[in-house]
């Protein structure tokens, strides 16, 4: 595999490690207070496909040769504004953002622009941008036309129970 991807396949993981921590750290400190997590399963569902893919798109660029092209070097870039995406997410959420559904005791409802137009902003301009800007990067096509609609299917269960549990506690949402 071309050195582009491997660099790029060794960043899309550190930031998604990264990511993970401080997930984790917010996590522990909410609970710690008393926070509460809704639907365990689906998160964990949701984190194996998210690694499945991963593995499937990196899997699949190796053994089909990948090579960098203007498609590839897209990928990346539309990757590269999926993680600028996250972050802006994280820094709105600040420590009450985690990869699961956890609802803590001093919880409020994130009101800013952004997320008054659009339900779901980490949904929309970052995990989808990431799973089509990864498969574009490795050219990972069966990824792509498998690995996504099965995503969608958990995404698509993930924010109606996320919807549930926003309205069950946030009488303004």
């Amino acid at each position: 595999m071309p050195t582009p991807l491997l660099l790029f396949i060794a960043l899309a993981v550190i930031l998604r490690f990264a990511a993970l921590r401080v997930s984790l750290r917010n996590e522990a400190r909410m609970k710690r207070d008393g926070a509460v997590e809704f639907h365990a399963r689906t998160s964990a569902v949701l984190a194996a496909v998210h690694i499945a893919y991963y593995l499937c798109a990196i899997g699949e660029a190796e053994v089909t040769g990948a090579a960098v092209s203007g498609l590839s070097i897209a990928g990346m870039v539309l990757w590269a504004l999926s993680m600028l995406a996250l972050g802006w997410v994280m820094r709105v959420l600040g420590r009450f953002w985690t990869v699961k559904i956890i609802v803590a005791r001093d919880h409020h409802l994130v009101t800013n622009a952004l997320f008054r137009r659009l339900r779901h902003p980490n949904y929309i301009l970052n995990l989808l941008p990431e799973m089509i800007g990864l498969a574009l990067a490795l050219s990972a096509w069966w990824t792509l036309a498998v690995g996504l609609p099965v995503y969608l299917a958990v995404l698509a269960l993930r924010i109606r129970q996320e919807e549930a549990i926003m309205r069950g506690h946030f009488p303004d949402y």
